[in-house]
């Protein structure tokens, strides 16, 4: 019976750079699979139903040290009018765009629910974004307070 055995010495330094490797190796792999998972989307989609709390909510715009308050009224599920209010002589000559955007805006908001996908003319996108800022912090305001 002959047996050949063979004898196989491992260092010690070997071994712990191995150990090092095969961990810096796993932990590259968990921070790949942390920084590159599919986030979770944050905003409602149209199968979510928003609850709001039923009032008036108000935002304000200031133009040339001119305050123009964007008022969005709310039921518990949806929004039932948004319109400019106290605006002055002098904002309607300045802005003249501000009050036929908004009323485009509003018809569109009230009919989506959302101010998501809201078309405007090209004419008045500064002030359409503008407004529709305004009536984003106004819906932000009427979901905080649940």
């Amino acid at each position: 019976m002959s047996s050949k055995t063979k004898i196989v010495v491992l260092r010690m330094k070997e071994i712990i750079y191995t150990a090092i490797f095969v961990g810096l190796g796993i932990l590259l792999i968990t921070l790949f699979l942390v920084m590159f998972r599919p986030k979770r989307d944050s905003v409602p989609t149209s199968g979510d139903a928003v609850h709001y709390v039923p009032g008036v909510y108000a935002s304000a715009i200031t133009l040339n040290n001119q305050n123009i308050n964007v008022q969005v009224t709310v039921d518990s599920g949806k929004i039932t009018s948004v319109n400019l209010v106290s605006l002055s002589e002098a904002v309607t000559t300045m802005y003249p765009l501000m009050q036929p955007a908004m009323e485009n805006l509003s018809e569109q908001i009230v009919k989506n629910q959302s101010t998501k996908n809201i078309s405007y003319p090209t004419e008045s996108r500064y002030t359409s974004g503008v407004l529709l800022k305004a009536v984003d912090q106004a819906l932000l305001n009427a979901t905080k307070e649940e």
